[in-house]
């Protein structure tokens, strides 16, 4: 939970602070920020919150041990996952082959290590300093002070988020998905779904999202912006998707893979730093 009231008072002393530094400071407090390709991002404060799961949370695993994480630093969170159209952008069409769908679409198939050549190219173009959340910012974003299974309460609905979009594995949504107009087996596009009380949309389900750490068990107590296991074999992944079920898209809820493999089922959204 978080130790300040709310959001806003944790905007509202971020922006205080930034008075009593001067100009610099209160321009990277800007409420939201969108770059030179349309990537939308928008402010997370600071904060202290429980990660992972209680124990009686239904469909909770072993490696959602609760411990009191503390974010130090305000950041940017992107609102939406990378689309099509900003892989394109950044990519060019060399890279584009593999990444199929209309532009608002989320970029799919690809792999950890692809999304760091993504962030390598966009860093480059001077426009702010861009780089995967860490999977604490990751749920931190994901639960925006919220302290349920899923960051709008206890259970999932399909009218909640994407997922169950499978016809051959998981179809509990396909009727739902198809009332909306969208094709079955796919994600769907950016914002189609409602966002969190934070402003990020899809956080649960639609894609599973690349984290920058190494996946690994949890610290056994407190801890301040933890960065994850030094070394590893695979990578973090969070956020569910519309393959699986809606279990997976809690907020606790934890994966991982090989940073080398590409599925259609993952995809990732960046953090911009605030200073």
């Amino acid at each position: 939970m978080l130790k300040t009231s709310g959001y806003f008072f944790g905007v509202s002393a971020l922006i205080l602070t930034a008075c009593i530094l001067g100009p610099p400071s209160a321009r990277a407090l800007e409420r939201t920020l969108t770059n030179s390709i349309g990537m939308e991002f928008v402010l997370v404060p600071a904060g202290t919150f429980r990660m992972g799961s209680p124990g009686d949370e239904p469909d909770r695993r072993r490696k959602e041990v609760q411990h009191e994480v503390t974010i130090t630093r305000a950041f940017y969170m992107q609102a939406t996952e990378v689309t099509v159209k900003q892989w394109r952008a950044i990519m060019g069409k060399r890279f584009f082959f593999r990444k199929k769908g209309t532009g608002q679409m989320p970029v799919v198939r690809v792999s950890w290590q692809e999304a760091m050549r993504f962030i390598e190219k966009l860093n480059a173009r001077n426009e702010g300093i861009y780089r995967l959340p860490t999977e604490a910012e990751w749920e931190y974003a994901c639960r925006a002070g919220t302290t349920t299974a899923y960051a709008w309460g206890p259970t999932i609905t399909c009218k909640d988020a994407m997922y169950g979009n499978n016809t051959l594995k998981t179809a509990v949504c396909v009727d739902y998905v198809r009332s909306l107009g969208l094709p079955t087996d796919k994600p769907a596009p950016a914002k189609t779904y409602k966002p969190n009380r934070w402003g990020l949309y899809d956080m649960e389900g639609n894609v599973w999202e690349w984290c920058s750490d190494w996946y690994g068990p949890y610290a056994k107590g407190p801890v301040t912006d933890p960065k994850g296991p030094l070394s590893g074999n695979d990578r973090v992944r969070r956020g569910g998707s519309w393959y699986g079920p809606g279990s997976r898209c809690r907020c606790a809820n934890r994966n991982f893979s090989n940073p080398a493999n590409r599925y259609q089922t993952t995809g990732f959204r960046l953090v911009r730093e605030a200073e």
